[in-house]
């Protein structure tokens, strides 16, 4: 299952595209665009992390943990705020946040504008889901387990949500390997190339 049919099944989608005044369907356009940046910052963050995983599953913790989730799904506007905290911690710069979304809005032709506003909701959607799911809370809470992510903690998570080889034959229609132009499951690395030349 990819990561926007699991933010769908949650209510994500929905929660994004009423608080933004879009359809469902642009909400789902503009996540499957997204999601594979901010699952490919993930996985760059593990590899940098000097506990590896085990440091990420702590970093997600510090960024607002399951608590992000509920923020975005709540009744409640969302507090950007925390989601542009995460950006900051995947990207590195908000050059990179900018990068991510004018990509995202050439693959998807949605507002860039538009995609902006989406991408800290959705960095929340992502990291409260993988935070809940660490900690067995979305199982508890009836939402499906993602691909290797019983099996594999935290790496096999990660892995399913990317499509990476490690999720045991999840990459054929991973999300990852919608933008992953040098295989290596991380399409954050791809959209920062091709930022690098459109700059040129």
């Amino acid at each position: 299952m990819q990561i926007t049919d699991i933010l769908a099944q949650m209510g994500g989608l929905q929660s994004i595209a009423r608080e933004l005044g879009v359809s469902e369907s642009q909400a789902a356009s503009g996540a499957e665009a997204l999601a594979p940046a901010i699952l490919g910052g993930f996985k760059k963050q593990a590899q940098a992390q000097p506990a590896g995983l085990g440091g990420l599953d702590g970093l997600l913790g510090q960024l607002g943990g399951g608590g992000l989730l509920d923020n975005v799904l709540g009744p409640q506007p969302t507090d950007v705020g925390r989601g542009n905290d995460v950006l900051g911690q995947i990207f590195g710069s908000k050059d990179v946040s900018r990068s991510v979304a004018q990509n995202a809005a050439d693959r998807s032709g949605l507002d860039t504008n538009l995609l902006k506003k989406m991408l800290p909701m959705l960095a929340m959607l992502v990291t409260g889901y993988m935070a809940k799911q660490q900690s067995g809370a979305a199982t508890a809470a009836g939402l499906s387990p993602a691909p290797g992510g019983a099996a594999g903690g935290l790496g096999g998570l990660l892995g399913g949500l990317l499509g990476g080889s490690q999720a045991g034959g999840a990459s054929a229609g991973g999300l990852g390997a919608m933008l992953d132009l040098n295989g290596d499951g991380n399409a954050l690395d791809d959209i920062l190339r091709m930022a690098g030349k459109a700059m040129r």
